[in-house]
Formats: C-alpha cells, sequence, structure tokens
C-alpha cells in the first residue's frame, strides 16, 4: 500500500546524522525469493526505514513497519522477511551474519507503535515507582498531619505560572527555532499541547528566548511535567514542514522546589541518546522575592497569586470565558527608571462575537423584511400606482431575503467549527457580515506593590465590503449619488407607520358596527318601542364617538395634505414603470379613485369638516328621535268612540313601555322609519366618505415608510453593502464595550457615566486616501455614523453559561438594542437605573490618518479631503461629548482637565500636517480619559494595525509606569516580534531580515519600504535595514519624463 508522503521531509530525516538512526548498515534487499536480492544501505529511524541505494546516495524506497510482521526464514538463517497485512509482497532482508541478522530482528519489531506504546508504559510505570519511592518521607509527613482528615491531600493545583524558555547551542543547525510546549498529565499518561510558538534571538546568536504563560484556570499541579520539542524554522514565512532537533522534559515540583529561579535542561534527540543543546526555564520573579524566606515550592503560587489575582478573578470569570477564546499571551519584564521591573503581560484573544452577533443582525433584518411584506400585502386593492408601490417594495424585500437567508445558513454552518475570519477571506461573498481580524487587544501592567492595571484596544479590519469591491467608491460617495437622483418624496417614521396601520384596524373594525347599528336602529323603528330604540342609539353614539375620535388624528389631516401636495408635483410628469412592468403615471391621481383628495386648491380644513359631517348627522338623528318621542309623549286628543275603539281593541300590546296601536297614528303622519331613514343614510355617507379619505391617507403612510425604509434606502446592492459594513462595526464595538463593561464593574464613576451620558466610542483608522482605501474609508464613515442609533442596556442572565452570556440584540434597522447580560451576583451590585433598563447611548467617532506609502502619494499628487472631513467632524462630535460629560458629571476625576487635551486636538486637526499621526494620539488619550472604547483598523488589522497598538503600548508604559527611555525601543521591538509570531505582522518583516512597514500581506510593491511610515511607526528590523528614499526623487523625475515624451509625441503626429 503506498502512502503519500512529504518527499522534501523524508530526504531530510533520512540524511541526519549517523546518531539519529537506530540501526544503519548495507543488507541485500529484494522483493521475491527467486530473484537476485540487491546491496542496498538501511536505515531504521523509529517505525520507517530508509533504503537507499547507497550510503548519503538517492532515496529509493521508505517502509512503514506499521501492520506488519518481521519473520525469520527457517531455510537461512540470515535472512528475514517483512509481510503486510495488506497484501503487498514481502521485502527480503539478508545481512552478513548471524548476529546482525539477530540485531536487526529485534530492531525492526520493536519499530511499529504498539511496541512503542508498551514501552512508554512501562517507563511511565517505572517513573511513578521512582517518583513514589523519592517523595516516600514527605508523603508520610503529610499523611501524619493529615491523618484526622482521613487520607492524604490532592495534589495542589498550581497558579497563574509565567516562564521564559531559552535554547542555547543549536544555533549550528537551525537559523530559527520554534518551540512547542506540552503538559503530560502523570496520571491518565496523556499528552496535552499548551503552545507552539516562534521564538526571537536573544542577547547573542547562540541563545533563542521565548516565554509561557499558564493561566490560573490551566490545569497545572505539581505532579504535572512540561515536555519541550525544538523544531527548527527555517523558513516561516512560507509553508515548509518543520524538523525536529530535540526534546527535554521536566516536572512543576522540580522547578518550584530548585533554590535557583530557573533549571538547566539537555536538549536530546527523539531516541534520548544525543545532546544538541541546552534548554534554560526560569520564572519570572520580581525585586525581593529571592530575600523571602518562604520555601520555594510555595513562593511561586503565592507570588503568582499577589501579582495576579486580577487574572484568575477576572480573566476566568464566566463573562470573560464566555466572550474571549482562542487566547494567546506573552509575559516581558522591562526595567522602569529607577531600576525596579514591570511585569507586562500581552494577550490576544479571538470572540464568538465575529459570528454570533452577525447572525443575530441577520435575523433580525430578516425578520423585519418578511413583517414588511406581510404589512404591504394586508393593504388589499389598491389603485394600479399604489400598487405598483408596493410590488416594488416586495421585490425588493425579497431579493435582501434570499440573499440575507442564504448568508445566515452559511454562518450556521462555518460558526460550529470556527469563531474567526482572517483577511485571506475579506472578499467572501459569505463572510460579507463578520468582520476582518478582530481580536481582543490586551495588555496588563502590574508595578511592585501594586495590582495589575488593564489596556484594552480592538484590533479588526476596516469595516467595508471588500465582495463588492470599490469600482464606483465606498457608501458614503454610493448614498450622495442616490441622494441626488431620488425624488424627493414624503417619507414617514416607523412609529407613525405604526399609527397609520392601528389607524386602518381600527376604521376596519369600526366601520362594520357603526353600519350594522344604524341598520339596526332602522329595523328598531318598526317596532315603535321608544325604550328599545333609545337603547339601540346610544350603542350607535358611542361607537360613531369611538370613530370620530379615531379620525380626529392629525396624522391623517397631514397625509392628505402631502398626497395633493405630491400630486400637485407630478402631475406633469410622464410615466413611471413600476418591477411589476406596469406602465401608470407617476403621480398618485388614480389613488383610490377619489377625485377629491386631488383637486387643484385643497382646503386643509376639509378633512375636520369630513369628520365633523359624521358627529353632525349623528346629532340629527339624535333630535329627531327626540322629536319622535317627544311627539309621542303628548299625543293628539281623540273623541270618547276612539277611546273605546282604543280601550276595546285586541290588537293593542303592552310591553312595558308606551303603548301605541296601529290605528293610533294619522294616515298623514309619517313612519318612524321614514323619517329616520334619510337621517341615517346622511350618516353611513358621511362614514363612508370619511373612512376612504383616512383607508387613502393611512395607506400612503404606510406605503411611503415601507418606500422610506426600501426602496428610498437605495438599491438592493447598496443597502446590503451597508448591512454588511454597519454589521462588521457593531461586532467590534459590542466587544470593546464588554470589555469596557467588565473591567469598570468596581468603578461607580464609570457606572453613574453609563447611564447619564452614555460611552464614547473612538475608531482610529489608518486608511489612506489613495486608491481602493478611499472606498473603505468611505465605507468606515457611514458605518460608524449609524452605530449612534444603537443602545446598550443592561440585563440579569439566567445562567452563567457561555450562551447566556453573549449579548442579545433586537429591535428593527435604525433602533438596535444591544442587551448585555451579567451573572446574578454582578447584575445585583449595578446602580438601580442600570438594573431598571436604563438605555446607554454610544458616541461614535471617527479619526483617519493615512500612514503608509498610497498617503504620501495621495498628499503629494492626489486628494485628501475626505481625510480632513472626517477628522474635523469627529473633532466637533468629540468636543461634544466632552461638554456633555463636564456638565452633568463635574466631579468625575480628570474631566475637568479636557479643555487643554480638545484644544491640542482641534489644533492638530486644523494644521493640515502630511500623516499628522498627533491626531491619533491626542484622540486616544481624550478617549482614555473619559472611560471610552478603543477600536484600531486598517486594510485587514495586520501590519500598520500591529506597529499603532505597540507603539501605543510602549508610550502607556513609559508614560505612566516610568518604562526606562533606554528600554523603549527593546520593548517595542520585543513586542512587534510577538505580534510577527503571532502573525499579525507578516508583511512587516521578510524572510531576509529587510523591512517592509506599512503594508499588509499581498500588497507589497517593489521599492516601497518604511522610509513612507512617520518615524514613530516604522518597526525596526531584526538585523539590517533598507531606506530607498531616491525612489522618491526618481518617481518625480519619471513624471516629468513622462510629461515630455507625451509632448514630444502629439508635435510629431500633427506635424
Amino acid at each position: 500500500m503506498k502512502l503519500r508522503a512529504n518527499r522534501k521531509q523524508l530526504l531530510f530525516l533520512s540524511r541526519e546524522t549517523s546518531g539519529n538512526f537506530q540501526k544503519e548498515g548495507t543488507l541485500q534487499v529484494g522483493r521475491q525469493e527467486k530473484r537476485a536480492l540487491t546491496d542496498r544501505f538501511c536505515r531504521l529511524r523509529g517505525n520507517l526505514l530508509f533504503i537507499m541505494k547507497k550510503q548519503d546516495g538517492e532515496l529509493e524506497e521508505v517502509l512503514l513497519l506499521e501492520r506488519c510482521e518481521v519473520l525469520k526464514l527457517p531455510e537461512d538463517d540470515r535472512r528475514l522477511a517483512v509481510s503486510f497485512e495488506s497484501g503487498d509482497p514481502p521485502v527480503l532482508l539478508q545481512f552478513s551474519s548471524c548476529s546482525d541478522c539477530e540485531s536487526w530482528l529485534a530492531a525492526l519489531r520493536d519499530a511499529n507503535t504498539d511496541t512503542l506504546r508498551r514501552r512508554i508504559t512501562q517507563l511511565y510505570a517505572l517513573i511513578n515507582k521512582h517518583a513514589r519511592l523519592h517523595d516516600a518521607p514527605e508523603e508520610t509527613e503529610r499523611l501524619e498531619d493529615d491523618g484526622r482528615a482521613g487520607g492524604a491531600a490532592p495534589a495542589a493545583k498550581v497558579s497563574p505560572l509565567h516562564l521564559t524558555v531559552e535554547c542555547r547551542g543549536v544555533v549550528a543547525v537551525a537559523a530559527r527555532v520554534q518551540v512547542q510546549v506540552c503538559v503530560i498529565d502523570m496520571h491518565t499518561h496523556t499528552l496535552r499541547k499548551h503552545c507552539c510558538t516562534e521564538i526571537a534571538e536573544g542577547p547573542d546568536d547562540s541563545v533563542f528566548r521565548t516565554s509561557v504563560c499558564f493561566r490560573g484556570d490551566y490545569p497545572l499541579d505539581h505532579n504535572s511535567r512540561i515536555k519541550v520539542n525544538v523544531y527548527n524554522a527555517e523558513e516561516p514565512m512560507t509553508h515548509t514542514t518543520r524538523s525536529f532537533l530535540g526534546f527535554t522534559s521536566f516536572s512543576i515540583r522540580d522547578l518550584l522546589r530548585s533554590k535557583e529561579p530557573h533549571i538547566s535542561l539537555s536538549l536530546r534527540t527523539m531516541d534520548g541518546v544525543n545532546e544538541v543543546g541546552e534548554v534554560k526555564v526560569s520564572r519570572l520573579q520580581m525585586e525581593g522575592e529571592s530575600d523571602d524566606k518562604t520555601p520555594p515550592e510555595h513562593k511561586c503560587p503565592a507570588l503568582c497569586d499577589c501579582l495576579h489575582g486580577s487574572v484568575h478573578d477576572r480573566e476566568n470569570s464566566p463573562m470573560m470565558r464566555a466572550v474571549l477564546c482562542a487566547q494567546v499571551c506573552k509575559v516581558y519584564r522591562f526595567q522602569t527608571e529607577d531600576q525596579r521591573w514591570l511585569l507586562v503581560r500581552e494577550q490576544m484573544s479571538e470572540t464568538p462575537l465575529s459570528f454570533s452577533l452577525p447572525k443575530q443582525l441577520l435575523k433580525t433584518l430578516i425578520h423585519q423584511h418578511t413583517s414588511r411584506v406581510q404589512e404591504v400585502k394586508e393593504l388589499g386593492d389598491l389603485s394600479p400606482h399604489w400598487d405598483g408601490l408596493r410590488h416594488d417594495v416586495i421585490n425588493h424585500c425579497n431579493h435582501l431575503l434570499g440573499c440575507y437567508q442564504e448568508t445566515l445558513t452559511e454562518l450556521d454552518k462555518l460558526s460550529v467549527s470556527s469563531c474567526f475570519k482572517s483577511s485571506t477571506s475579506k472578499s467572501v461573498r459569505h463572510l460579507q457580515f463578520v468582520p476582518t481580524n478582530l481580536h481582543s487587544q490586551r495588555m496588563e501592567v502590574t508595578c511592585p506593590g501594586s495590582t495589575g492595571v488593564w489596556y484594552d484596544v480592538i484590533t479588526f479590519g476596516a469595516p467595508t465590503d471588500h465582495h463588492q469591491a470599490f469600482k464606483h467608491g465606498g457608501l458614503k460617495r454610493l448614498l450622495n449619488k442616490h441622494t441626488n437622483h431620488r425624488d424627493s418624496s414624503i417619507s414617514y417614521s416607523q412609529e407613525e407607520s405604526s399609527r397609520a396601520r392601528e389607524l386602518l384596524a381600527s376604521v376596519a373594525q369600526l366601520q362594520p358596527l357603526v353600519f350594522g347599528l344604524a341598520e339596526e336602529l332602522l329595523s328598531v323603528s318598526l317596532e315603535l318601542n321608544t325604550s328599545r330604540l333609545l337603547q339601540v342609539l346610544d350603542s350607535l353614539a358611542q361607537q360613531t364617538e369611538q370613530f370620530v375620535h379615531a379620525l380626529k388624528d392629525e396624522l391623517v389631516k397631514n397625509a392628505l395634505l402631502a398626497i395633493h401636495k405630491q400630486y400637485s408635483a407630478h402631475c406633469n410628469n410622464s410615466s413611471h414603470v413600476h418591477s411589476n412592468g406596469l406602465l401608470c403615471d407617476n403621480s398618485p391621481a388614480n389613488q383610490e379613485g377619489r377625485p377629491s383628495l386631488h383637486k387643484a386648491e385643497y382646503d386643509e380644513e376639509e378633512w375636520d369638516r369630513t369628520w365633523a359631517n359624521v358627529a353632525k348627522s349623528l346629532n340629527c338623528i339624535f333630535a329627531m328621535v327626540d322629536r319622535i318621542k317627544g311627539r309621542e309623549d303628548r299625543p293628539p286628543e281623540m273623541t270618547s268612540s276612539e277611546q273605546q275603539e282604543a280601550t276595546g281593541d285586541t290588537n293593542s300590546q303592552n310591553t312595558g313601555g308606551t303603548i301605541i296601536s296601529a290605528s293610533s297614528s294619522s294616515p298623514s303622519t309619517p313612519s318612524w322609519q321614514e323619517e329616520l331613514l334619510p337621517l341615517v343614510v346622511t350618516l353611513r355617507d358621511c362614514v363612508r366618505e370619511a373612512v376612504g379619505k383616512a383607508r387613502a391617507a393611512m395607506t400612503f403612510v404606510v406605503l411611503q415608510g415601507a418606500v422610506a425604509a426600501t426602496i428610498a434606502q437605495g438599491p438592493v446592492q447598496l443597502v446590503q453593502r451597508r448591512h454588511a459594513v454597519f454589521s462588521q462595526a457593531l461586532s467590534a464595538v459590542v466587544c470593546g464595550f464588554l470589555l469596557k463593561l467588565y473591567g469598570g464593574l468596581e468603578d461607580s464613576e464609570f457606572l453613574q457615566q453609563l447611564h447619564t451620558a452614555g460611552v464614547l466610542v473612538q475608531f482610529e483608522a489608518l486608511l489612506s486616501t489613495y486608491g481602493d482605501e478611499v472606498g473603505m474609508l468611505e465605507d468606515m464613515e457611514v458605518g460608524v455614523a449609524d452605530l449612534s442609533r444603537v443602545v446598550f442596556t443592561v440585563t440579569e442572565a439566567k445562567t452563567e453559561q457561555p450562551d447566556d452570556l453573549l449579548p442579545k440584540l433586537h429591535g428593527t434597522w435604525g433602533s438596535l438594542v444591544v442587551e448585555v447580560p451579567l451573572p446574578p451576583e454582578t447584575f445585583t451590585l449595578l446602580p438601580q437605573e442600570l438594573k431598571d433598563g436604563c438605555l446607554i447611548q454610544i458616541h461614535p467617532v471617527l479619526f483617519n490618518i493615512g500612514i503608509n506609502q498610497q498617503q504620501s502619494l495621495a498628499e503629494r499628487f492626489g486628494d485628501s479631503s475626505l481625510q480632513e472631513r472626517v477628522n474635523q467632524q469627529s473633532c466637533e462630535r468629540l468636543k461634544a461629548y466632552c461638554y456633555t460629560l463636564r456638565d452633568r458629571l463635574p466631579e468625575m476625576a480628570g474631566v475637568q482637565s479636557l479643555s487643554d487635551l480638545l484644544s491640542s486636538l482641534d489644533r492638530s486637526v486644523e494644521a493640515r500636517k502630511r500623516k499628522n499621526v498627533e491626531v491619533l494620539w491626542i484622540a486616544a488619550m481624550v478617549c482614555r480619559k473619559v472611560n471610552g472604547v478603543r477600536l484600531t483598523s486598517c486594510k485587514s488589522a495586520k501590519d500598520r494595525t500591529a506597529m499603532s497598538v505597540t507603539l501605543e503600548q510602549c508610550v502607556l508604559l513609559r508614560e505612566r509606569h516610568a518604562l526606562s527611555q533606554q528600554h523603549f525601543s527593546t520593548a517595542l521591538d520585543c513586542m512587534r516580534r510577538s505580534r510577527l509570531s503571532w502573525g499579525q505582522m507578516l508583511g512587516c518583516y521578510s524572510p531576509s531580515g529587510l523591512t517592509v512597514s506599512g503594508l499588509d500581506a499581498g500588497e507589497q510593491p517593489s521599492g516601497l519600504q518604511s522610509s513612507w511610515l512617520p518615524q514613530s511607526l516604522a518597526p525596526k528590523a531584526p538585523r539590517r535595514h533598507l531606506y530607498p528614499v531616491a525612489f522618491l526623487l526618481v518617481t518625480s523625475h519619471l513624471l516629468v519624463l513622462w510629461l515630455i515624451l507625451s509632448l514630444v509625441i502629439l508635435l510629431a503626429k500633427y506635424q
């Protein structure tokens, strides 16, 4: 059976030094007994048998010694046969002597997985036996101390642990090194991978150094062993397979018992025979620890508990575990100005919100469009023009519904196995709504004698629609084009549309009741029973009063006036073709077929007279009934013979009311029905007229509201683009808000700020105003502006399960509410306003400064007015928020000192300076002072974003934690190397060591390097720098040369 294998890797394994093989030598190899065997050089490594034509020659064949049997042939004691269960022909091996045959037979039989597992189990048993013998005195003492408890105590759990791993002596075989750290569980004999990271050079070329962080919730105890595997990583920027260099292992108990803060271990080959280097494992210590008399075994857990209590209490809380996932950490020690040490912990995490919130938004939009289709369908029969509008709305909604349902289905499939969208997938159609490279960048700084301070920044790719690309610009430009070309039709808010639907329902319910009672009044009039007549009349009066009260809505009056204005404005237009193919007037001239709605001069008081006529016609009925009742109460005088005849009339009836004989009325007096019929007909005509006008007005409102929310927003592609951009921005903002809320639950001022003034959300963009990134910035501007209509509210979670702690999205487009659930014990500590469901407003601002080479081209030859306008508008909004916060919370710490920062920001924005990154720094300072949410973006949230975040972190260490100035560059370089190892700055450092800064992966033009960046953002190269400054001069000279040549060609052509 043939297996696929990496030929390059197999060649590398077969040509290593002899010490890495269990057996090697020249053998005679063949497949059939009858054919002659040929001499081949064979090497056995693990379960692989390499067969080569000669030593260090060409690799001919590799045998995988699995599911096979190695037998010694009875007819020849120097020959072995390797037979496979797959049925392949056996391989024959012949040796020069019987002793060689026996040694190879033992080695080949042991070279399979089953045998290796048995040996590993035996070794584990042997290690446990020696460990028990070694720890017997300590266990005896523990049993004596804990004898009252009835048994031995379990192994103590280790608190958060931070280690430094140094590899020495491997530079001879590797230029770069990759370290894999695994944890061996001594109870279950299982291996659990913890991390795998590229590590950078140390003080000299022979040392490689990295850090390893074990969080407080990691299942680590004193019996655990750590295994360190070291690999050769020659080409980190490619996908070539790594080669194994060596391994070592140590126990947590040995590390904690060591008198020194480190232990040195030998790095050995796979067979454990040869040493290829040294590994030094150190515990990160703060100053003063070495003077502590605490036993070493208990000192490190106590130190970690002291320094990282916030890690254990906050980072491992159910809230954080629900929001963050796939975390990677780095730990550093930096020296301060006063020669003390800072412990800095960097953490980059993904979040399930990348898929959770887009899916919720899609469900909300699907429900909203489905409801809108149902609403317009329920309007019944309409005139041709209005029916065409309805068809346009339904067609628009159905197109979006199809796209969104398909996208939601794909996201449901993808979110099962992933919670992250990489930059390589930013143009995938089904991932339009998912933010690109969304990460939380968190830094904890611990000073001696103080608790940790957290600094959070959310990084993600600029919220934009890469799938639709930027051929016609971004959202801002597209919306402006659509606004200029669309008709200035009247639009109604969602509340007005809801009121119109309620009024239509009321009219549909009350009109049959009024008509039914009117018919009943006529029927009762035949009974000539005044009591019954008055009873029906009272019911009619009540229903008519409700009817008139419903019609006395200003919305109806305004809608009728709007219909007339629209008719007047469009009466001269030719025609309009709807999506159903209907060609009709562009005006509502035929709407509902009511000529009274389209008079040349519309009287604004006409509607008041309409519903007033209903009331007057009802009053006329009341007057007629009163007259009838009065006439019957005072009957005309009768003669005695008539009275006797009336008294003796057997047809007279007594029903408890006024008794009226059929012969008592004069033949000349009309009947009650004849008297009431004209008045009832008038009432019904007035009601019918009022219902017709009200229904036309409310139908107009509902249709115009639907048109404003669908067709008026632009083509389907434009609406979909806007929703996708908003979804990406919303996911990032919600993630940042949750981290800010979780970190400020104990800050009473911050909680008061939330329900008093809201929270500031500051977007820092590093996009250029050249090429496609202009469209990205236009998308981002609209997406950030749409966030101002989103509010947050805090609710109490049902349980502490991750699904119950994820934020929930509800509402409609334009009025979305994000519910943030908190555990019950945390929710009870909030202010009463937040517990009562107070809405938390967000105030988004966007500041953009392009820093790459495209921005240099834009400032030299292009246009940067978009950037200037965005920054100016955001500056005004930021000042408005700060002034509001100062007025409402004047005693808040730091709020009174904002004036100087805002003045500096204003001057920086007005300065029109090239690549003026001071705008970003000052805006970030203001944001941190007002407890705002910080978000940083570039095209893909890799190179430029990583450089900005690392610079900001180092500036914070220098300004707030007294980082030594001579260590500033070292700290910056270390943090940027971490981003490189995490895959966030793949475009910043090339494999050869040349600086390629400010570019996202895949956009590296020839000859453009970090000289185009601001000096503070340009990263330090690992080895040497390349500064092609002359490219600017060459570019300008080429432009002049091109102009001269063009003129020469034109002159030659016309001569």
